[in-house]
């Protein structure tokens, strides 16, 4: 885990739950024995995407909301790197939602991590589109704080085609494991990661989650491969949270669907020779 270290010092706040998160994402990594040389982290925008600066692997930050699609270039130029993207519900679920659906039905081998403080932290606490209905903050005061409907993101992963969901929390022991079970699978996994903002949501504390989340590796005879089951589960949110593997599955990524791959990645090709003009005279 040392390897993974950076002279950045973390400028979260004290007691924010990405703390938790980049702890057991290094621990994930050095789990899997992974070459962080062959890792290329791709965040956005936000405090959750500060992440890409604490890690000693490849990394890019992007613009807000364009996790996605830069992961997907980086994947397609390379596609034999590990690649993980990261970012926040805010950056995901609000400017990114579009391309959190394309890339889900797409099936891109590609890891997404969503730092879940249903909030948006960096800019101070507006509602973010996964704050839950009647969630007050400044920018949506009482008597009814926020009116617009939550994203359920295991819920909305699931529906738009990711072929590994699941969720954790930032204080979860298992975080590690689950996180590392998302980069070994083999399509579009999504991890939504519980973390209390401590700064600007006191209601989605610690103790609010722990006092609500359940395992569904412990409920009896639940299979994540049970798209029905999943289904089932994946809806519930409030009283009851479930946490750990929520679906898993199988099906052609969208690497294998592409001849061009084949041989080699794209960044191993020869571009030489290549006449444009050519193309485009063809065209006319």
């Amino acid at each position: 885990m040392k390897e993974l270290n950076t002279p950045y010092v973390p400028t979260w706040c004290l007691g924010c739950g990405d703390y938790g998160i980049l702890h057991a994402w290094k621990k994930a990594v050095a789990m899997l024995e992974l070459d962080p040389e062959q890792i290329a982290l791709v965040s956005g925008i936000g405090c959750s995407s500060k992440i890409a600066q604490y890690v000693n692997t490849y990394r890019i930050e992007t613009l807000h909301g364009r996790t996605l699609p830069v992961a997907t270039g980086v994947k397609l130029a390379n596609h034999r790197l590990t690649v993980i993207a990261e970012g926040g519900d805010g950056d995901g679920t609000g400017l990114g939602m579009g391309h959190f659906v394309h890339t889900a039905r797409r099936n891109l081998d590609i890891t997404y991590f969503i730092h879940n403080n249903q909030i948006y932290g960096l800019t101070k606490g507006q509602t973010s589109p996964t704050s839950d209905l009647g969630s007050v903050t400044k920018f949506t005061p009482l008597p009814k704080g926020n009116v617009e409907q939550p994203i359920n993101i295991v819920q909305t992963a699931l529906q738009v085609g990711a072929t590994f969901v699941a969720r954790s929390t930032a204080a979860d022991p298992n975080l590690a494991a689950v996180m590392a079970k998302a980069i070994t699978h083999k399509g579009f996994a999504v991890v939504d990661i519980l973390q209390p903002c401590v700064s600007f949501n006191h209601v989605n504390t610690y103790q609010w989650y722990k006092e609500r989340i359940y395992r569904v590796d412990q409920l009896p005879d639940y299979d994540p491969a049970d798209y029905g089951q999943a289904s089932a589960i994946a809806g519930q949110w409030g009283d009851k949270i479930p946490v750990g593997v929520i679906y898993r599955s199988e099906r052609m990524i969208f690497e294998e669907s592409l001849p061009q791959l084949a041989a080699e990645p794209l960044a191993g090709q020869s571009v030489e020779n290549v006449s444009v003009t050519s193309l485009m005279d063809a065209l006319a």
